[in-house]
């Protein structure tokens, strides 16, 4: 043990004695460590959210779509051909017919680009109108932070009410409170019956989201070839699986398709979307790993060649020790000690920069602050091999110096 810190004794010596050598080497292999542990931090923020969102939304969910709307993640499609619309009676027939225990909604886009104006105040024209039922809350995972939800009064009578989001609240009402208000769109007013609880900062927001029933959105958003969507959460824990087949088989015979027909329409699982997100993310987890190791293989070549300098620098060193008694391997221990604990040293500064950066991401993204301890003890165990790797053939040429040479050199 004596020994061991006699070592790192004089590995320390001689890194205060090559500072500025040791220090740009140190930030070489800082700069690596900290942009692996960096990114991977903040693409492990971004799985959380992600994953909280989407339980958020009813991870036990699934939604049917028309197959004329397609979504591209990456390299997947989900869509082949372009097919007839969801109409509005196919939609309510199916929830009708479904008998399973389940919460059934039935949605549609209204409008993306609303403006709606309270007194002086106007909002971004970028607001979107969801025409949907009583039950779409419940369905997308949606809490009212005030307020109520829509009535069966509300839907049949076609009421001009509205739900909005927080967004809404703060362009609209400055410290007002907004329940009971009438805002106003171009030809229509709504009272404000509810306000959803803010979602924060994430890809799934609400908080620029309007709700209105049904009802009233096809009177007055309407247009040809409106698709709907339609929602189904189960109310019981049960197979996930089997529900969704019970309803693609009721919806097909809705559609009147017959048995050897394909079927014409999308059912969505929740948590397929997620998985396919995660399934390309990790490509981006895969780049990052290169850009690291290539930054840390550039650090080790860098440490191997101050390594090397510092053997011919202290050749007159080692000859001292070994005309005092040191063995060959004393000789070798100490040269890779020292490259250890520089590799140790910048790897240190690399993951604490690194998760610092990474979370100030993760956190823009809504998410919780994240120590991605995996590639932390990845960090460690990489600037370790980058030591060794870098610090071997130098200890193997310092250890072999002969000593009386050593002695005359100057």
């Amino acid at each position: 043990m004596t020994l061991f810190w006699e070592n790192v004794r004089v590995a320390f010596k001689a890194i205060r004695s090559n500072r500025v050598r040791a220090a740009l080497t140190m930030a070489i292999i800082a700069f690596g460590i900290m942009a692996l542990v960096g990114i991977l931090t903040a693409i492990d923020g971004l799985k959380s959210t992600l994953t909280e969102q989407f339980t958020m939304m009813g991870a036990n969910s699934f939604t049917i779509t028309s197959r004329s709307m397609r979504v591209t993640i990456g390299d997947q499609h989900i869509r082949t051909k372009n097919h007839s619309h969801i109409t509005y009676k196919e939609a309510i027939t199916f929830k009708e017919r479904f008998r399973e225990p389940a919460w059934v909604s039935v949605s549609f886009n209204a409008s993306g680009m609303a403006e709606y104006r309270f007194g002086n105040n106007k909002t971004n024209p970028n607001i979107s109108i969801l025409g949907s039922d009583e039950n779409y809350l419940t369905i997308a995972g949606q809490e009212l932070e005030s307020g109520r939800n829509f009535s069966q009064e509300d839907l049949a009578g076609s009421r001009h009410v509205v739900i909005i989001g927080k967004d809404i609240v703060r362009f609209l009402f400055p410290g007002v409170d907004p329940l009971g208000k009438e805002i106003s769109l171009p030809g229509l007013k709504l009272t404000v019956i509810g306000v959803i609880k803010s979602s924060g900062a994430s890809m799934m927001g609400s908080d620029q989201m309007t709700i209105i029933p049904i009802t009233t959105a096809r009177q007055y958003f309407s247009r040809p070839n409106i698709t709907y969507n339609i929602g189904v959460m189960p109310q019981k824990s049960v197979s996930l699986d089997m529900m969704a087949s019970e309803a693609e088989g009721i919806f097909r015979i809705v559609r009147n398709l017959d048995p050897r027909d394909e079927s014409d329409f999308n059912v969505q699982k929740s948590d397929t979307l997620i998985e396919m997100l995660m399934e390309n993310i990790k490509y981006v987890t895969l780049a990052a790993t290169i850009i690291g190791l290539i930054t840390l293989f550039g650090a080790a070549v860098g440490l191997m060649n101050i390594m090397l300098v510092s053997v011919t620098e202290r050749t007159r060193e080692i000859g001292v020790r070994k005309a005092l008694g040191a063995r060959k391997s004393i000789i070798r221990q100490q040269f890779l000690y020292e490259s250890v604990i520089i590799g140790q040293m910048g790897g240190l500064l690399g993951i604490i920069t690194g998760i610092l950066m990474g979370n100030l991401v993760s956190l823009g993204m809504g998410s919780s602050f994240t120590v991605p301890w995996v590639w932390v003890i990845g960090g460690v165990l990489a600037c370790f091999l980058v030591g060794i790797a870098s610090g071997y053939f130098p200890a193997v040429k310092a250890s072999a110096v002969d000593p009386i040479e050593a002695l005359r050199y100057e």
